[in-house]
């Protein structure tokens, strides 16, 4: 296939009008309190021939592929745009919140994915006529298809429905999470199943066990050996490179890289990209700016064009002759019915869940959207749906998507948080826009010592940092700037301070060079969310606060700063109580900050002091306010 310039042409035309119309009619449908891929995709289907192509011949040949050529290339942007999406999708698969919930989650995923299945497969097999198959020999592979396809949640439409809903903080949304984590890793590698069944292998106990175990290999190889060498690459991106923008082609050239490994395992290419969105998930030196570029790029540029590329693909004016259109009312009402039942039944008699808790699972679980989309648009690519049937289930993923915000609002009138959630939920409040509780990155340098105890007097940062972290797992560098007689002596000492911080991922670093400021400051460029160091010692010039080199990397430090100074402690050293001193400046606020992210993560006394300096009138706030009473705060209280 030859591709002209005239094909070009239309490429550049259809993605400009296909992005401009679908961010117009998505924030048109969040203004409305829909999810933003409803619009996204009635761009699509109001461009395409349901409504101005159909109407407008003339202009169907600028608007809708004419031709081989241009149909690859929109299936090119479309697959583009899926890699982005499974992978960001994949990020949000959190592994510690499934484990947490592993009994509850395993128990509702059974009737989550059973019955929606079952449900597909007896359509499938028994419902569907020969004329809407592609190849009616293949009746039993499609089949499975459509089951996976009915049994499919759409994490990143049920994550927004939560986010819309103020739910995602609540122990409610927390659970349907989980299950909708847990639904989406299962029906993608039944989906690979069904994907390398589709090849044109013959359907047997053999394909089927061959299938599932390159599936497997494929999981373990990426959750071991890659995950070591994703982990590698960041390292030495991170090491080498100042900018996120380094970071984001990385892990770009990562997702390709794993897409492509899929691809040649006979696996899907999306499945690729939406593991390697749970590796980097579970990194702690993942950097959360590198992930809000990538959210940008991919909700704002590349999922628009696809989600509207699906709708641009439909043609909803033959689903309304009679035998489609009840074709079509009895796929999506029996999709809505096993997937809300089926949940509402396991959370009820497996799970124990209370009635509205298990009902609301249900209802929020049956949201579909965007990964529907992805599913169908495989489908599609593997020659198991005809058009017919992909409109079916692209109208399946709107409606499910719609329905899902308006009949969980209406369940949640009878569930309110308990006083143990609420607590929670007060502390999260006061920790929302905190930096420290969000820190993920930790530069820690330290001064190279001889003395044999060295290592002691770095146990207050140590113990500082691993209350910071709470459950979360810090990405810990220390780093140590000496003269090139001292490179090993620094080697040595790391080693030595590295096993105070054993319970977080620990780097060590050592740099040669005779400005430590500078080198510093080079370093900690380097994507990290914050800064901490130790001044054991005073100085005895009266110009300086702690040391000259301390105080020029607080004035310049590219991020949050915190300074440690006392003596050595034991290593059962359990302190409990934080005097914060504040006068309402910035830097007391932060300080204040950081005393509530300790006192958040154990139940520490944090103590607000506001003073005040009286003038002759016998009062001015010289520091702080005119309540020279000091607040007390607790964890236990929201502090």
């Amino acid at each position: 296939m030859l591709v002209t310039d005239h094909d070009i042409l239309v490429l550049l035309l259809q993605m400009t009008l296909l992005l401009v119309t679908a961010r117009v009619l998505g924030g048109m449908a969040q203004w409305l309190g829909q999810p933003g891929v409803v619009g996204e995709i009635l761009a699509g289907v109001l461009l395409g021939p349901s409504l101005l192509s159909g109407m407008l011949p003339g202009l169907a040949t600028w608007l809708v592929p004419q031709t081989a050529v241009q149909v690859a290339l929109l299936d090119v942007v479309a697959l583009i745009g899926a890699l982005f999406l499974l992978l960001i999708i994949g990020m949000e698969i959190d592994l510690t919140l499934i484990r947490q919930q592993l009994r509850a989650t395993l128990a509702t995923g059974v009737g989550d994915v059973l019955l929606p299945f079952s449900a597909g497969l007896a359509i499938g097999l028994l419902v569907i006529p020969d004329e809407l198959l592609v190849d009616p020999q293949q009746r039993i592979v499609f089949a499975l298809f459509l089951a996976t396809a009915m049994s499919i949640s759409a994490i990143a439409v049920v994550a927004k429905v939560l986010l819309d809903l103020n739910l995602m903080r609540r122990n409610l949304g927390q659970f349907i999470l989980a299950v909708s984590m847990l639904d989406d890793t299962v029906t993608w590698i039944m989906l690979s199943i069904v994907a390398s069944l589709a090849t044109g292998a013959a359907l047997s106990v053999t394909t089927v066990a061959e299938s599932l175990g390159i599936v497997v290999f494929f999981l373990t190889f990426s959750f071991t050996i890659g995950r070591m060498v994703v982990k590698r690459v960041l390292a030495l991106v991170q090491a080498h490179t100042r900018h996120t923008d380094a970071m984001l082609s990385a892990i770009v050239v990562l997702a390709l890289l794993w897409a492509t490994l899929a691809q040649a395992l006979h696996l899907e290419a999306v499945l690729g990209a939406f593991v390697l969105g749970i590796v980097l998930g579970q990194l702690p030196s993942f950097s959360t700016r590198v992930l809000r570029q990538l959210h940008s790029l991919t909700l704002s540029i590349f999922a628009p064009i696809f989600f509207a590329l699906a709708g641009l693909k439909v043609n909803i004016w033959p689903l309304f002759e009679p035998h489609l259109l009840m074709l079509t009312l009895l796929i999506i009402g029996t999709a809505c019915i096993a997937k809300t039942g089926g949940v509402y039944l396991s959370a009820r008699w497996l799970a124990g869940l209370p009635h509205h808790m298990a009902l609301s699972t249900g209802l929020a679980l049956n949201a579909r959207g965007a990964t529907l989309i992805v599913m169908a648009n495989v489908g599609l690519a593997l020659g198991l749906l005809t058009p017919p049937l992909f409109s079916i289930l692209i109208v399946m993923a709107i409606i499910t998507s719609v329905l899902a915000p308006v009949s969980l609002r209406w369940s949640l009138n009878q569930l309110a948080p308990d006083a143990e959630e609420q607590a929670r939920l007060q502390r999260e409040d006061h920790l929302r826009d905190n930096h420290f509780a969000r820190a993920q990155r930790i530069l820690v340098p330290m001064r190279l010592r001889n003395e044999p105890s060295a290592s002691d007097s770095q146990s207050i940062e140590a113990h500082l940092l691993e209350q910071l972290a709470g459950s979360r797992q810090l990405d810990i560098t220390l780093l140590s700037v000496v003269c090139p007689p001292d490179r090993v002596a620094a080697q040595r000492f790391l080693g030595q301070v590295a096993p105070l911080f054993a319970r977080q991922t620990v780097n060590k670093k050592v740099i040669v060079g005779g400005d430590p400021q500078q080198l510093i400051l080079d370093e900690a460029v380097k994507s990290y969310d914050l800064l901490v160091m130790g001044a054991s010692e005073r100085t005895q010039a009266s110009e300086a606060l702690f040391s000259p080199l301390i105080d020029y990397l607080v004035r310049w430090a590219p991020c949050p700063t915190i300074v440690v100074q006392g003596q050595a402690v034991a290593a059962n050293w359990q302190p409990r109580r934080i005097l914060v001193p504040t006068n309402g400046s910035p830097a007391s606020r932060r300080a204040a900050q950081l005393a509530y992210t300790l006192a958040a993560n154990d139940q520490w006394c944090v103590l607000i002091v506001s003073g005040m300096v009286p003038d002759s009138r016998g009062y001015a706030p010289g520091y702080g306010s005119s309540n020279p009473a000091p607040v007390r705060y607790s964890s236990s209280d929201g502090g």
